[in-house]
């Protein structure tokens, strides 16, 4: 069975830090990008960052760049997302998905998603 499973969100004061996982089971993550989205309570989802299966290249959004790091670990078959300086803005559910292509900040071009895991930045 082909799943995704987030994990590492929870409740942070401005200014904290958390890292996020993306564990892939039944199937490898070596051959696809893992990006890394968020949506807000009446916002769209968004694109955070990206990583490459082909040469680890990363990406992120404009407003995250700096203060959030992709990473992955094939041997372990996951993917982290390590966030400092959280701000209330990054305030969210946080899911990761899987692209056989290239990354992309369209949702759509992805095709496996885990349920998410919310972060919420609050003093």
């Amino acid at each position: 069975q082909v799943q995704l499973v987030e994990s590492g969100g929870g409740l942070v004061q401005p200014g904290g830090s958390l890292r996020l996982s993306c564990a892939a089971s039944g199937f490898t993550l070596d051959y696809y990008a893992i990006g890394w989205f968020r949506q807000a309570p009446g916002k769209e989802r968004e694109g955070v960052s990206c990583i490459s299966s082909s040469d680890g290249s990363t990406y992120y959004a404009d407003s995250v760049k700096g203060r959030f790091t992709i990473s992955r670990d094939n041997a372990k078959n996951t993917v982290y997302l390590e966030m400092n300086s959280l701000k209330p803005e990054d305030t969210a559910v946080y899911y990761c998905g899987t692209t056989p292509g290239r990354c992309s900040g369209l949702g759509y071009l992805y095709d496996y998603w885990g349920q998410g895991t919310q972060v919420t930045v609050s003093s």
